[in-house]
C-alpha cells in the first residue's frame, strides 16, 4: 500500500515510525529539508519538499497512484486544502486530516464529503478524552476500552508494600477477588508475556484484562483508595485543557485552569463559563500553594513544555496530590520518565497514531480487519481485537486443542454482553469478539493470522 504523509512533525514522525516497521511503501511531504533529511537517516521513506496542498507537490508525491493521504501539518486548513486537492487528482484516495480547531468541528463534520475526508483525527480531544476516562477510575495508570466499553486493559505499578508484591500470577485470584488476567508486565523497560508462575515485583507496570464492571472490585481488594474527583487543578491553557475542561465542569467537578497568557485566559474564561480561570505562572509554588493545591482530588498538567509538566507533576506529588496526570509530547517513553511518580502519562501524538495505524490496517484487510489496535506495555505489545466470522477457523474448538502461535495470548472472549476471561476449555464462535495481546512487531492483519 502507498501512503503520503503531509507534514513531518511530532504526529507524522510518529506515524512513519509506525508505518515503517510494517513495512509500508512511504513518502513524507515537508516544506522543511531538515526535518526530510532527518527521517529519511531514520526510515526507509521517499522524501518531497514543498508545499503539500499544491497540485505540483502532491504529483511528485505520486499522489495519483497512492492509496490514503494523511495530512498532519500544524495547520488544519492546510490540512483541509491538501485533502481536497489530493482527492480531486486521485478521487480513490483515501485521506485522513488532523484538524485541531474546535470551531472547525461542526463544520468539518457537516462538509466531510465536500472536504473528501475519510476520517479527521484530533490528538488534544482524544488526549482530553483519554485524561477524563482516567480521572474516572483514581489508581489506574492507564486505560484502554475494548468489546464496547464492555472490557479494558487496566495498567497499574507495583509500588513497595503493594499486596500484589511477590505474588505468583497463579495465585492472583485469591487476592484481587475476581476474575482478572495479567496480559502483560513491564520490568526494567522490557515488556514480559507472563505465565502462571510468575512472580510480581515492586516496580513492575502491569496490564490487566477485566470485566469493567470489575474495575471497582480489583482496586477495592488491593487497597487502592478511590474517591470522585470533587476538584481538579489543570496547568496550561491550550486545547487538551479546554477540552478537558468542558468533560469535567459538564460533570460537576470545580475546575481550576491556570494560563499565564492573559488574552488566552479571557478566551478560556468566555468560552468556559463554569470554570475558574486563573492568570499566573503554574510552576509557582505560592501560586499553586494558595490554590490549595494539596487538597486537590486531582493535578493534570499540560503546558506546552515537557519539563515544565515534570516539575510540576512532581511538585503535586510531594504535596500528597492523589492523583496526578503528565502530559507529553515530545519525550519518548524511557525508564527515565517511568521511574519518576508523574503518575499517569499521556502521549497525545501516540493517542492520534494508533487510530490512523488502525485505519490503515483496516484499508489493506478490510475483510476480518480488526476492530481496535491498542499499543500497550511502552509500544512493545498490543491489543487487538477482532470479530469472529464465517472466515474465522477453529470456532468451537477448546482453546487448549489450537496450535496457537507463541507470545501470542487470547486475553477475553465476548459473546452476546458478557465477557469471559479464558481456560483451557474455553471455545469462540461466530459473532463472539476476541481481545488477543501480542507483541507489536508481530502485526495481526486478521484472526487467522494467530494459528500455527
Amino acid at each position: 500500500m502507498k501512503i503520503i504523509v503531509a507534514g513531518g512533525g511530532k504526529v507524522g514522525a510518529a506515524l512513519i515510525r509506525q508505518l515503517s516497521s510494517e513495512g509500508y511503501d512511504l513518502t513524507l511531504i515537508d516544506v522543511n529539508t531538515s526535518v526530510l533529511e532527518h527521517t529519511m537517516n531514520l526510515y526507509d521513506v521517499m522524501a518531497v519538499q514543498g508545499n503539500c496542498a499544491t497540485m505540483s507537490v502532491l504529483k511528485q508525491a505520486g499522489v495519483e497512484e497512492a492509496d490514503l493521504l494523511i495530512a498532519v501539518t500544524n495547520a488544519d486548513e492546510m490540512n483541509l486544502l491538501c485533502c481536497m486537492t489530493a482527492h480531486t487528482l486521485n478521487p480513490r484516495l483515501h485521506t485522513i486530516a488532523r484538524i485541531r480547531n474546535p470551531e472547525y468541528t461542526d463544520q468539518i463534520y457537516r462538509m466531510r464529503s465536500s472536504f473528501g475526508l475519510s476520517l479527521t483525527v484530533n490528538p488534544e480531544k482524544q488526549a482530553a478524552v483519554e485524561i477524563h476516562r482516567l480521572l474516572k477510575y483514581p489508581g489506574f495508570l492507564r486505560r484502554e476500552t475494548f468489546a464496547k466499553g464492555r472490557v479494558e486493559i487496566v495498567e497499574l505499578r507495583i509500588d513497595r508494600g503493594s499486596k500484589l508484591c511477590n505474588v505468583t500470577l497463579g495465585t492472583l485470584g485469591s487476592v484481587v477477588k475476581c476474575r482478572v488476567l495479567v496480559c502483560a508486565v513491564l520490568r526494567d523497560g522490557t515488556a514480559i508475556a507472563p505465565s502462571g508462575n510468575f512472580s510480581l515485583q515492586e516496580g513492575d507496570r502491569i496490564f490487566v484484562t477485566a470485566p469493567t464492571e470489575s474495575l471497582t472490585v480489583l482496586l477495592r481488594n488491593l487497597g487502592v483508595i478511590t474517591r470522585p474527583v470533587k476538584r481538579a487543578i489543570l496547568c496550561g491553557g491550550g486545547r487538551v485543557s479546554y477540552y478537558l475542561a468542558q468533560l469535567l465542569a459538564r460533570d460537576g467537578v470545580s475546575v481550576q485552569l491556570i494560563e499565564r497568557h492573559h488574552e488566552r485566559c479571557v478566551e478560556l474564561a468566555t468560552a468556559l463559563p463554569n470554570v475558574r480561570v486563573l492568570h499566573g505562572d503554574a510552576t509557582s509554588q505560592a501560586l499553586l500553594e494558595s490554590e490549595n493545591v494539596s487538597s486537590a482530588d486531582a493535578l493534570v498538567t499540560l503546558t506546552g513544555l515537557d519539563e515544565l509538566n515534570m516539575v510540576i507533576s512532581l511538585y503535586g506529588n510531594s504535596r500528597g496530590v492523589p492523583q496526578i496526570v503528565t502530559k507529553l509530547g515530545r519525550m519518548e517513553s524511557t525508564g527515565i520518565v517511568d521511574d519518576l511518580p508523574l503518575g499517569s502519562v499521556i502521549y497525545p501524538k501516540e493517542l492520534c497514531s494508533n487510530t490512523i495505524v488502525r485505519y490503515v490496517r483496516a484499508m489493506q484487510n478490510q475483510a476480518g480487519a480488526a476492530i481496535s489496535v491498542h499499543a500497550i506495555a511502552d509500544g512493545q505489545m498490543e491489543a487487538v481485537e477482532f470479530l469472529v466470522d464465517d472466515t474465522t477457523l477453529h470456532c468451537g474448538v477448546p482453546l487448549k486443542d489450537l496450535q496457537i502461535k507463541p507470545n501470542v495470548l487470547i486475553a477475553s472472549i465476548n459473546r452476546g454482553g458478557k465477557t469471559e476471561i479464558p481456560g483451557g476449555n474455553s471455545c469462540f464462535y461466530k459473532g463472539d469478539t476476541i481481545i488477543l495481546v501480542t507483541p507489536s512487531h508481530r502485526h495481526l492483519l486478521q484472526l487467522n493470522d494467530i494459528f500455527a
